[in-house]
């Protein structure tokens, strides 16, 4: 009699380049002090307006809650404080997002795993990729390196869309940038309306990473973390079944 064949092995493939693995790390850090300095700020005054003025007598379209001092940063109300946090992770949020996208340009990130293509877009396609995530498969086990549709839109939206619009929206707000760039206040509506569109943005950003670390969890949080720290995402033998 024949022995039995060996299970087969796990297959090693590579996922994250070195420099989105150094960006998304440090991107983390900064996010969360963003976020936390941000709550400080929006308690000293939670209101949100449109246009160019905005002070207790005027009407607000939004009251956002006052949050606990364990969510912000300083913990307590420090609204100076609060702000040259803010402020300091503001600048290595810019320059961490724009070496990061000279990076993908240069390493092809971008045109080779977040490229939405025209076929990708149709309905068919779009629910097929939906009932995958519904049924907790989230990687093409043929290709597990590649990037489904929804992770694409969700990665675009975040990289080209809410993170730009928090920085520009944040340099309107800047008093010292409105000296040299008044324009900039002009394009957004004014000061209070930047100031609504900075929280749109930011807890766009918040349901963002929320989704993520969810899917992250689903998804199989060993493999999905060992893979943003090494690069190397395993895929198991009965997954490419």
């Amino acid at each position: 009699m024949s022995e039995p064949a060996p299970p087969p092995s796990p297959r090693w493939v590579r996922r994250h380049k070195l420099s989105t693995r150094l960006w998304h790390w440090s991107n983390a850090v900064v996010v969360i002090v963003m976020i936390g300095s941000g709550l400080s700020i929006s308690n000293a005054h939670p209101h949100l307006y449109w246009g160019v003025y905005g002070a207790n007598i005027d009407p607000a379209w939004f009251h956002p809650p006052r949050f606990p001092a364990w969510m912000t940063i300083p913990s307590g109300y420090n609204l100076a404080l609060a702000r040259r946090w803010h402020l300091l992770f503001a600048l290595l949020m810019a320059f961490n997002l724009l070496w990061f996208m000279v990076a993908s340009l240069i390493n092809r990130h971008f045109t080779r795993d977040l490229r939405i293509r025209a076929a990708e877009l149709a309905p068919r396609h779009l629910l097929a990729d939906v009932r995958e995530h519904l049924a907790f498969r989230f990687h093409d086990p043929e290709h597990p390196e590649r990037f489904n549709i929804l992770q694409k839109i969700a990665y675009a939206s975040a990289l080209f869309v809410l993170l730009p619009l928090l920085i520009a929206t944040g340099l309107a707000l800047s008093p010292g940038w409105n000296a040299g760039a008044p324009w900039l206040l002009d394009v957004f509506g004014g000061r209070q309306s930047a100031r609504s569109i900075h929280f749109i943005a930011c807890w766009g950003l918040v349901a963002f990473i929320i989704v993520h670390l969810v899917l992250v969890i689903l998804a199989g949080p060993v493999r999905e973390i060992r893979s943003m720290i090494t690069g190397w995402f395993k895929v198991d033998p009965e997954q490419t079944r």
